[in-house]
């Protein structure tokens, strides 16, 4: 509904007047529609970067899983001294770089050379 200017006029001073009284901003419908779909949104946008990190973080941990058995595997308890460089390696690219590589080398040195040029 639209008033004529002079009492939109009127209306907005004592919106004005009462907000001032009671501390209190005024918020239009629309306004009120556009916080609500904001939050709507804030909160799937946080639920789906939750996932993302659940999932990044537990294909990282899967892979330093398998990179210690790997170690174990092939090179016995002496792989395994390794573990300590590898493990903060956060690069899901690397650490599966370093997976694989510890198919290809034949000596722990190999493999260290292999994957410090990633």
């Amino acid at each position: 509904m639209r008033l004529p200017l002079d009492l939109e006029k009127s209306f907005l001073e004592d919106i004005d007047s009462y907000e001032e009284d009671k501390k209190m901003p005024y918020i239009t419908s629309v306004e009120r529609i556009g916080m609500e779909k904001g939050i709507e949104q804030g909160i799937e946008q946080g639920i789906e970067q939750g996932i993302e990190q659940g999932m990044e973080r537990g294909r990282r941990e899967g892979l330093v899983s398998a990179i210690e058995l790997g170690l174990e595997l092939k090179f016995g308890p002496d792989g395994l001294e390794l573990l300590p460089e590898i493990s903060p390696i956060r690069d899901l690219e690397v650490l599966s770089a370093i997976k694989e590589g510890i198919k290809k080398v034949s000596t722990i040195e190999e493999l260290r050379s292999y994957y410090q040029r990633l």
